[in-house]
């Protein structure tokens, strides 16, 4: 028996069939717009991850721009809103100190062609504040050209307690050193005199042949050693009480804080025959400081400047803004740094440590707390040397 088909014509049958295919294409158009396809699934899921992720994420191009940023990244670097951070480069927001780390990622993804990369960074916010970083970048394919998927994680009490721990380890290290190498010396001089003292007094009849001087020498020379032992044990004391945590600090009117702080060390510097000058202008400064902390930091490079500037030379002191920052400057005109030993200026112990040039004694831990109190306070130290034309110390305050 003929099916309905084989009844028709032959035109008949291939319409028949045309209409068919018709309805068949036309039911798989409306399936397809009932269920989504895999990619839309896909760019769902990552776009609710990525917009919603409480870590800073953002889509970077090989120049380092940034191409799509989360709201958490927006907030972890100071911004209103995302509009403000795309199409503005990375490097934007990179602390002065830590730009070749970006510079590092940047030729380690694009260049090197690793697949992802790690790194701890410092950045710095709209207002100029900063924090440390944890940076993980991964290299993706997209729509012919490769991208940086990164992820920003805020590790700033990590670091600082990685800081605190050292900072002890560094405390604990210092007070062996002394008590081991530079105690040594004061008490075998305290106890060499004492012995010519007692020597003396063995003898009276030395007392009547001049051994009264001879006697007065020896006493300086042991209030000379004292004050020595004493200045160290006050460096270590010092270096050990310094803690982030316990580090108050308030807005200080600068100009006139500093003006108070350097009344001492002027007395000190026209006994030395020097003068000790500042250069601050009207514009009032203000920074947020523990101003008896910070005044160590002023103290120390004072009296460093005074210790190598030979009489009828000057100290000037300074203040100055750069790039919304408060600069202070020591500026001297005496002997000056070698080179060969500014890298390891600020280092404890030092071996660019020397005696001043009237013979001036050095604990070697001077610098090395005046940088540690500078980064408790999230500044930058640095310093500006020629040999017998000066220097000048830098402390840029955020």
């Amino acid at each position: 028996m003929p099916t309905p088909l084989e009844c028709l014509s032959l035109e008949e049958q291939n319409e028949a069939l045309r209409e068919e295919n018709r309805q068949l294409r036309a039911h798989q158009a409306t399936h397809a717009q009932q269920i989504p396809s895999d990619d839309g699934q896909r760019q769902a899921r990552f776009r609710t991850v990525f917009e919603n992720s409480p870590f800073g994420q953002k889509i970077i191009t090989p120049d380092l721009t940034i191409r799509q940023a989360n709201r958490a990244a927006a907030a972890m670097l100071g911004c209103g809103s995302v509009e403000e951070l795309v199409g503005r480069k990375i490097m934007e927001f990179a602390h002065p100190d830590h730009q070749a780390d970006w510079q590092f990622l940047q030729e380690r993804l694009w260049a090197h062609k690793l697949p992802y990369f790690t790194l701890e960074t410092c950045l710095v916010r709209c207002d100029g504040s900063s924090f440390w970083c944890q940076v993980t970048s991964i290299r993706f394919p997209d729509a012919g050209e490769e991208l940086g998927y990164t992820l920003l994680e805020d590790i700033g009490d990590r670091k600082e307690l990685e800081l605190s721990l050292k900072r002890l380890y560094d405390a604990q290290e210092t007070i062996l050193h002394l008590v081991t190498h530079d105690l040594k010396t004061p008490i075998a001089h305290i106890q060499l005199l004492a012995d010519l003292l007692q020597h003396q007094a063995d003898a009276p009849e030395r007392l009547a042949t001049g051994g009264r001087d001879e006697t007065q020498q020896y006493l300086d020379l042991i209030r000379r050693a004292c004050t020595d032992a004493e200045k160290l044990l006050k460096d270590v004391l010092f270096l050990g009480s310094l803690d982030a945590a316990h580090l108050k600090k308030q807005p200080i009117d600068l100009n006139a804080w500093l003006q108070q702080r350097l009344q001492a060390p002027r007395l000190v510097a026209q006994d030395k025959g020097n003068a000790l000058v500042t250069d601050i202008p009207e514009q009032v400064f203000h920074a947020n400081i523990n101003a008896d902390a910070f005044g160590r930091v002023v103290d120390n490079l004072v009296s460093n400047a005074l210790k190598f500037t030979p009489a009828g030379g000057r100290v000037t002191v300074g203040l100055q803004e750069r790039a919304g920052r408060v600069l202070l400057t020591v500026r001297d005109t005496g002997i000056g740094i070698p080179e060969a030993l500014q890298a390891e200026l600020f280092e404890k112990f030092s071996p660019s440590a020397r005696p001043g040039l009237t013979g001036e004694a050095s604990t070697g831990l001077g610098l090395f707390i005046t940088r540690q109190i500078v980064q408790l306070h999230r500044g930058r130290l640095w310093v500006e040397s020629q040999e017998g034309a000066g220097t000048c110390f830098f402390v840029e305050l955020r």
